[in-house]
């Protein structure tokens, strides 16, 4: 019916429902900047679950379990101002660039989404101005208001522990792209603990066709920037969420001041020493 010529279409979200970016502690007087892509596997309510049960959104496909929660904790740690994505990667994941394939993903993990099949151009257009929009646009007003701070940016996700049948070992992984600078001071303080496997550029690394937030809001800024990617059977209670936290708010905290040392320096990507 709404796309009937004359009838203007109903928004995606209704008036009852959680906005598409949550903002914490926006105003926080900390050095990092925190977002979380995958924070939450909300369908907004006109999708009809995209054609899925409970389970399945429940799983890895639908969000990256117990990111946000990890997230909001080091936001109170670190005093640092967080944004959240507020519906599952499966409506529109925001972290994918709109023409890549796994923008709206069909299928996922071997599970077709059914509500992703089919799609119209306006279909596509109406997720895109609710949902991936808004949080890009709350990201670029966050840094915006921070163009005067050294800022560093996080990305907070979490990995599956299997996918494709295939293992992967790493309590924790740092990813980057071009920029390594932020990632190989984070991947020394985490690799000092001694009784963590911390993976360089793993589970996946940063890839511009495969990823938009830190190429855009980090390199695109030339703020040093990372993703952290905690394996999620780490996190399935809040006891191990809190841990995770602390674990690394205890590691940015040591490499906080050479890593501010080098933010908006002359020095070469591929390095984390500031130039003396």
């Amino acid at each position: 019916m709404d796309r009937d010529v004359g009838v203007t279409p109903l928004p995606l979200l209704g008036p009852d429902e959680p906005p598409a970016v949550e903002g914490v502690n926006v105003d926080g007087g900390g050095s990092a900047v925190l977002v979380c892509d995958h924070a939450s596997n909300r369908v907004p309510q006109r999708l009809d679950s995209l054609g899925l049960d409970a389970l399945h959104l429940a799983d890895h496909i639908g969000w990256d379990p117990g990111a946000a929660e990890v997230a909001r904790r080091l936001s109170a740690h670190l005093d640092a101002p967080l944004l959240l994505s507020g519906y599952s990667r499966l409506v529109i994941d925001c972290n994918r660039p709109l023409p890549s394939p796994g923008s709206i993903a069909e299928q996922s993990d071997g599970v077709p989404i059914p509500g992703n099949r089919g799609l119209t151009l306006k279909d596509r257009e109406t997720r895109i101005d609710a949902m991936f929009r808004p949080y890009h646009r709350a990201i670029d007003r966050l840094l915006d208001g921070r163009s005067q701070r050294p800022t560093l940016l996080l990305s907070i996700h979490s990995f599956t522990p299997v996918l494709n049948g295939r293992s992967r070992p790493w309590s924790i992984g740092l990813s980057y792209g071009r920029d390594r600078r932020l990632a190989a001071l984070l991947l020394g303080a985490l690799a000092q603990r001694g009784d963590l496997t911390v993976g360089d550029n793993e589970p996946y690394p940063i890839e511009e066709d495969t990823d938009y937030t830190l190429p855009v809001h980090g390199e695109g800024r030339g703020l040093p920037s990372a993703m952290i990617e905690i394996r999620q059977d780490g996190l399935r209670t809040a006891a191990g969420a809190a841990a995770w936290a602390a674990r690394l708010a205890e590691a940015y905290r040591l490499i906080e001041a050479e890593a501010l040392c080098c933010c908006g320096s002359s020095f070469s990507a591929g390095s984390a020493t500031c130039p003396s």
